[in-house]
């Protein structure tokens, strides 16, 4: 009977999860402010509580999702209409870095370090500070970055190029598995897989850690390496 009660009170909170995260808005973590992220993370606890509970009493816990969703529905609306609230509920952005001079008081308020602040200027594709012109920590916990003017790549557009629209490239080996299905989708077989291979070195797939077919038909493949680089000069 109490197997019977948790799988009846595990669904009705997927449920009414699925609901309530409808209502609320779906969004990407990294879009998260501080009060979404802990309000999601209360309705995640409150629905466990529900469906683990094995007094079969699931309006108390459904009523306290509902009012943990409704208030961060309204929240989010008051916070839409008036700049101050926006700004007491998700707080405001902070410029860490600005033509060269470093802001430490930011940092502080902003609570991430400068290896932190390092790795995401490496991530972003900044491994020389002198290539950013502004960087700013955002309300959702992640730091954008405004490269200088010279710094800039140039584009097409900047040399009055005409271009053509391109397509995604298809991934047809992940780890040695061969996607038949991928590869059958950009117009090739095996046969062509096998030879365009070899003119890599590669005798088999099972050697190739990924393997992608761009939009003029081209093959990129990276194969499975065992040693490591030689070093780790990243902090």
């Amino acid at each position: 009977m109490e197997l019977l009660n948790v799988a009846l009170s595990s669904i009705a909170s997927i449920i009414a999860l699925f609901i309530l995260t409808k209502i609320i808005g779906n969004r990407q973590l990294s879009e998260l402010n501080m009060f979404d992220y802990i309000n999601g993370i209360t309705i995640g606890s409150i629905a466990a509580e529900m469906a683990t509970s094995l007094e079969g009493d699931f309006l108390l816990p459904l009523l306290a999702m509902v009012i943990y969703a409704c208030a961060a529905v309204l929240i989010s609306y008051v916070a839409s209409k008036s700049e101050k609230m926006r700004r007491f509920f998700t707080g405001r952005s902070l410029i860490l870095l600005n033509n060269n001079k470093m802001y430490k008081e930011n940092f502080k308020k902003a609570k991430i370090d400068l290896a932190e602040f390092l790795t995401q200027c490496r991530i972003n594709g900044f491994f020389d500070l002198n290539e950013v012109q502004t960087a700013v920590f955002e309300t959702n916990g992640r730091i954008s970055f405004m490269p200088k003017a010279q710094e800039r790549p140039v584009t097409p557009k900047d040399l009055s190029i005409p271009m053509q629209a391109e397509k995604p490239a298809v991934t047809v080996i992940t780890d040695g598995l061969v996607l038949s299905g991928n590869l059958h989708y950009t117009g090739n077989d095996m046969q062509w897989l096998q030879k365009q291979l070899a003119s890599f070195g590669i005798s088999r797939t099972e050697d190739v850690f990924l393997a992608m077919v761009d939009g003029n038909n081209k093959l990129n493949a990276y194969i499975k390496l065992r040693e490591k680089p030689d070093r780790d000069v990243f902090q």
